[in-house]
């Protein structure tokens, strides 16, 4: 099942907000990497994909009809080329805040495979550190490689993708320029805010 909405924006951003609000919206369900960490054994899809093989996205997304957030946002131009029609979400956040958030959370919370012995759990592990390091372009996670590879990353999104077919979208807008960019309704329910440092440490220790 192809989908119709690919995020492109680095984790972090406001993803988890965005996958409850495109669910909202019946353009669901989401993929995000919570569904990796609540099903470990799918990493092996994404590892498939960064070792260069031909990835199955009818397997490593079935049943999501959207995306966001790693591992999917790295390969936003392989599923855009998988899902022509999808249309393409950059989720963005205040540069700053946003380093401090992923600095605390999940660069904070990542771990040596090496160190594991369970062997799903190691192929995760495994997974995550090489997603990183492909995405932000180094193995440092200072503050100028990492902020030079959220830049990076929205100018290739901006200067690849037709205008009709992207948005920009910061989660604090709300509902209004998602609809609208969706052609749907606009729900009469705050739009969901969700996933703070807190939280997202204690989701990961439980």
């Amino acid at each position: 099942m192809a989908s119709s909405v690919i995020g492109a924006g680095f984790g972090r951003t406001g993803t988890n907000s965005f996958k409850l609000a495109l669910e909202q919206l019946g353009v669901g369900p989401c993929h995000h990497m919570l569904e990796v960490f609540a099903a470990p054994q799918s990493a092996i899809h994404w590892q498939d994909a960064l070792d260069g093989k031909e990835a199955d996205w009818d397997v490593a997304l079935a049943g999501f009809k959207s995306q966001v957030d790693w591992p999917g946002a790295f390969f936003w131009h392989e599923l855009a080329v998988w899902s022509p029609d999808a249309k393409i979400l950059l989720s963005i956040r205040e540069e700053e805040s946003w380093f401090k958030s992923i600095t605390d959370t999940i660069f904070a919370l990542s771990v040596d495979p090496n160190k594991l012995e369970d062997p799903v759990a190691k192929a995760l592990a495994r997974m995550v550190n090489e997603l990183l390091d492909r995405a932000i372009g180094s193995k440092a996670r200072d503050r100028n490689t990492v902020l030079a590879a959220l830049r990076r990353n929205t100018e290739q999104v901006k200067a690849e993708v037709p205008s009709d077919k992207f948005l920009m979208f910061d989660v604090r807008q709300g509902w209004q320029p998602l609809c609208e960019f969706l052609d749907v309704a606009i729900p009469d329910t705050p739009f969901p805010r969700v996933s703070s440092t807190n939280a997202f440490n204690t989701q990961q220790e439980n």
